[in-house]
């Protein structure tokens, strides 16, 4: 295993550091203050910061190769390559991912409608999504049950003729609140007597569709996450969708599910990283400048141990993150499964412990908005509930270590 960055990932990630150093840093003090006017909608400096992108070259960076050999979408970069430019983009969560048509939800959505979409899908969603024109969410989780086994996924789509019938409730589609967001892929059950992974199926739902009632968002620490697009609650009252709507076959969507959901996890892991390293070095920066108890605080010996420790732990983590990268590329998702598993847990919680150090380092300036500190902890403890919990996780790693055994 080398890990190295080859020559493509070198010069796509000089690049990268250029745009964010050029332009999306400068862009973060006036992101931050057009949001606060702008609602569900995106900050309009964010058009100007694709515009850039794009014109520089730095456009759906995270489709992994395949999807390029197939249909030609994206870089055609590995998951390996990938990795460090995603790292990049995580040291400013809110603006960089977007800017170059790397956020989730959207990057999930187009690896489903890449992989499982007919023709007619691809034109209709996936093409607009690719060129960054709107946006998408997933509908998947439920306020009624404990999504936490996507089994228990209790909306119904009833087949009536040639069209399909959504009833169900959804929350935490995150970007449904935005007024680009146009579609909706929903998991619901399709067969409740098959099977208990063959039960469910994904739907397209485009947002404009009778029935199809938005409730509100949620809220993350008291986050609104307004420029995002929100994290919605969302009501399908006998939605009617065409049967050409069905993404893949008729009780495939644990499997599509799971197809998603294996880049979508390392990606996250990926900008993680860069969160962590974002936070490591507004740690050493304010630490270098405060006196206390007649000495700079960076002599003090528990400062230290915070930010040893905290190079240790990223550098641990960016290890995993780049064996899970490369054994997605060479053995594929279920391949790397256990290593996906262990990143899920493993990078979430490292990088919650920086912010938190980084946090306590600025004292009260810490818990403000003066910093993206409070902002990167909040996302760092939500995916340690998104995407499969912990606990999931850990019982699924210890179970294959037991039959191992």
């Amino acid at each position: 295993m080398d890990f190295a960055p080859d020559p493509v990932t070198t010069e796509y990630a000089e690049k990268l550091q250029a745009f964010l150093d050029e332009h999306v840093y400068p862009a973060e003090e006036e992101f931050e203050r057009q949001a606060r006017t702008s609602g569900w909608s995106r900050p309009p400096v964010m058009e100007e910061l694709k515009a850039e992108a794009r014109s520089r070259g730095l456009w759906n960076l995270f489709l992994p190769k395949e999807h390029h050999e197939r249909h030609g979408y994206g870089a055609g970069l590995t998951n390996l390559q990938y990795a460090p430019l995603a790292e990049l983009t995580g040291r400013s969560p809110a603006i960089a991912p977007e800017s170059i048509n790397c956020a989730a939800p959207d990057t999930g959505n187009m690896e489903l409608l890449s992989l499982f979409g007919t023709e007619q899908q691809r034109a209709e969603w996936l093409e607009p999504l690719l060129a960054g024109e709107i946006r998408s969410a997933f509908s998947m989780t439920e306020p009624a049950v404990a999504s936490s086994d996507a089994a228990n996924i209790e909306t119904a789509i009833r087949r009536d003729g040639d069209s399909y019938v959504i009833q169900g409730r959804k929350w935490w589609s995150s970007g449904a609140m935005n007024p680009n967001c146009r579609i909706a892929i929903v998991m619901g059950v399709t067969d409740p007597d098959a099977d208990r992974h063959r039960r469910q199926s994904m739907i397209l739902v485009p947002l404009d569709t009778a029935g199809v009632r938005i409730e509100r968002s949620t809220t993350v620490f008291g986050y609104t996450d307004g420029p995002e697009g929100g994290h919605a609650i969302i009501h399908y009252d006998d939605v009617r969708v065409p049967e050409t709507n069905l993404l893949g076959d008729p009780g495939s969507g644990f499997a599509l599910a799971q197809a998603r959901l294996g880049p979508g996890r390392i990606h996250h892991c990926m900008r993680l990283i860069g969160m962590a390293e974002r936070a490591l070095e507004l740690m050493v920066e304010r630490v270098k400048q405060r006196i206390a108890f007649g000495r700079p605080v960076a002599e003090q010996s528990l400062v230290q141990h915070w930010i040893a420790q905290s190079r240790i732990r990223i550098e641990q983590a960016r290890l995993l993150v780049l064996k899970t990268a490369w054994l997605i590329d060479t053995v594929g998702n279920q391949g790397a499964r256990t290593e996906i598993g262990a990143i899920k847990v493993a990078v979430p919680a490292m990088t919650k412990y920086v912010v938190d150090r980084a946090i306590q380092a600025h004292g009260g300036m810490g818990v403000s908005q003066l910093t993206p500190l409070p902002m990167l902890y909040a996302h760092a403890r939500t995916l340690q509930i998104a995407d499969g919990p912990d606990e999931v996780h850990e019982m699924v790693l210890a179970r294959r270590e037991l039959r191992a055994r």
